[in-house]
């Protein structure tokens, strides 16, 4: 049998999982996978970001659009621990990564070696699973199970930290024969799935609630049938957003705190909710012991520990949201629903009156942050794909762009991670290079990750960048405004000139403060064959509303 050290084990176990592309930066405890790495370039890219953070957050943005595993290595310490944050966020938004750590050898674990730190103690809260490679012989086997567990039933993150010996010791190659099938249908489920059908197709005012399961099943076109045929209304969650086109007719809106009016208003008049891939966040919720009172709730999830876990269910089902659609379907009922639909329509043209108009197309004053997103949305036909960072921008993106295509909205949902969206969008792009990528950011996020421009450069990737910069920690100052008597504690940010940090790295870029410039500066944003830079100055104290109040029930949502 071949002989090959850990490392080389390494990269034949990656191509084989199919990896063609790598996050990562180098140093002295994962020299020896680099070396390895150093004869398969011509098989996996590898894209050398300027932080580990960058990584991790690159690899879920690529996940999201490659529609497998992002893959990220670092070397041990630091290097690991800078992975921390990317891990976190990818377990709260169930995105697959596999990240790869260097260690120190095994004889040196536990003695405080240079750059030795203790990983799998700090990720085994915030990972899947998490194991250390002590032995090179282990290596194909844990590759394989890690590519298993980050796929199979709720997705998410894998650690693998390989100590030095390991990396540089020979061993007997071979591939695991093994395959690690997630099953999730229980007995049950037949009984369920009927019973399901029949609160649905019985209910005068039922709701669908679909989340991010929807798109990581994949359920994207059934769960269309299912709501076409039974004439359901359909909201969605924030990660769930563009999973349902925005201009389709039983697509209500975005549910919680910065969702629309009509979603939340009519949760707590619904009589049954369907709630599919979604975890009834505390963002979604509000108070939750006046969440949906009336309405009798069919939660569906792939993940058996969300079930009952924050309301309380008529129906729990443990499915993947595809398989129960799709089984679902042959047995719901058409009726038309016009007085509940229309209940919708109406809340919808209050909205519109009271809050969107004005944010849309404002005559006069400084430029509005949902303008800018209007006007990418009709250039780009609703068919980019928007990688928001956290604050304001990203309420306002999920808010107004149309999105018509799935896979097409990806931000930091549970965590909230600033910084997220530059390295996100690197990972998107390579991921699926044929999209338009547009990250959407704000001035304080964008200073969290804004190196990863070298990475960019460096990459020659196509990445559109607008900053909605206002100057501001906007939600925060927000918060400030509404809850703190205006008392505006350390909020406001003195920027740097973001377009002498682009043209240091040679990315082209545009300042724009005026209302008149901004439709050309978007066209020639879009019209760029390179990456591109817009610095758009936006109004300073502009609040994002409708807005449910931290404690408040969501139909105590408010207007202005």
């Amino acid at each position: 049998m071949e002989k090959i050290t850990g490392s080389q084990a390494l990269m034949r176990s990656l191509v084989r999982e199919g990896v063609d592309t790598i996050f990562g930066y180098p140093g002295g405890a994962i020299m020896p996978v680099y070396d390895a790495l150093y004869d398969f370039k011509d098989k996996i890219r590898h894209v050398l970001v300027r932080h580990e953070q960058g990584a991790s957050h690159a690899a879920e943005g690529y996940s999201r659009l490659a529609g497998k595993p992002g893959v990220c290595i670092v070397t041990s310490g630091p290097g690991a621990t800078n992975l921390v944050t990317g891990i976190a966020d990818a377990m709260g938004d169930s995105v697959p990564i596999v990240c790869i750590t260097g260690q120190v050898a095994m004889a040196a674990l536990g003695t405080d070696a240079f750059q030795e730190a203790p990983i799998i103690g700090i990720v085994t809260p915030i990972t899947k699973w998490c194991y250390q490679v002590t032995n090179a012989q282990e290596i194909p086997e844990i590759v394989a199970r890690a590519f298993r567990i980050a796929t199979s039933g709720r997705p998410g993150p894998v650690l693998i930290d390989i100590t030095k010996n390991a990396q540089i010791e020979l061993c007997d190659f071979h591939l695991p024969i093994k395959k690690y099938v997630y099953k999730h249908v229980t007995k049950s489920f037949k009984r369920k799935l009927r019973a399901a059908a029949d609160l649905l197709n019985s209910a005068q005012r039922p709701y669908i609630l679909m989340g991010h399961g929807v798109a990581l099943a994949k359920a994207e076109e059934a769960m269309q049938k299912l709501a076409e045929k039974g004439n359901f209304p359909v909201a969605s969650t924030l990660l769930g957003l563009s999973s349902m086109a925005t201009n389709h007719p039983l697509y209500m809106g975005m549910l919680g705190m910065h969702g629309n009016y009509g979603p939340n208003k009519l949760t707590n008049k619904a009589d049954v909710i369907l709630a599919i891939g979604m975890r009834f966040d505390d963002r979604v919720t509000g108070k939750v012991s006046e969440y949906a009172k009336d309405a009798k709730i069919i939660h569906v999830d792939i993940d058996n520990a969300e079930l009952h876990k924050v309301v309380k269910t008529e129906i729990a089902i443990h499915a993947d949201a595809k398989d129960f659609l799709e089984q679902l379907l042959p047995l719901i009922k058409t009726r038309q629903r016009h007085d509940w639909i229309k209940a919708f329509h109406d809340f919808d043209r209050e909205e519109k009156k009271v809050v969107v108009d004005a944010e849309l197309r404002p005559k006069s004053g400084e430029i509005t942050m949902a303008e800018v997103i209007r006007i990418l949305s009709e250039k780009t036909k609703g068919k980019a794909v928007i990688v928001a960072d956290v604050g304001q921008h990203q309420m306002v993106a999920a808010r107004y762009y149309g999105f018509r295509t799935p896979d097409s909205y990806i931000t930091s949902g549970g965590l909230g991670t600033m910084g997220f969206a530059l390295p996100a969008a690197i990972g998107a792009k390579l991921g699926n290079p044929k999209r338009e990528v547009i990250a959407v950011i704000g001035d304080g996020g964008f200073q969290m990750t804004l190196q990863e421009l070298g990475t960019i450069a460096q990459e020659g990737l196509s990445i559109k960048i607008v900053i909605l910069n206002n100057r501001f920690l906007g939600m925060v100052r927000q918060w400030q405004e509404l809850f703190f008597d205006e008392r505006y504690s350390f909020v406001h940010m003195d920027n740097p000139d973001f377009n002498k940090i682009a043209d240091g790295y040679s990315i082209p870029n545009e300042l724009v403060k005026n209302r008149k410039d901004l439709n050309g500066a978007i066209n020639r944003l879009l019209k760029s064959k390179k990456s591109y830079l817009l610095d758009v100055r936006v109004k300073k104290d502009e609040n994002v509303f409708p807005m449910i109040p931290s404690g408040a029930a969501v139909d105590e949502i408010r207007l202005k």
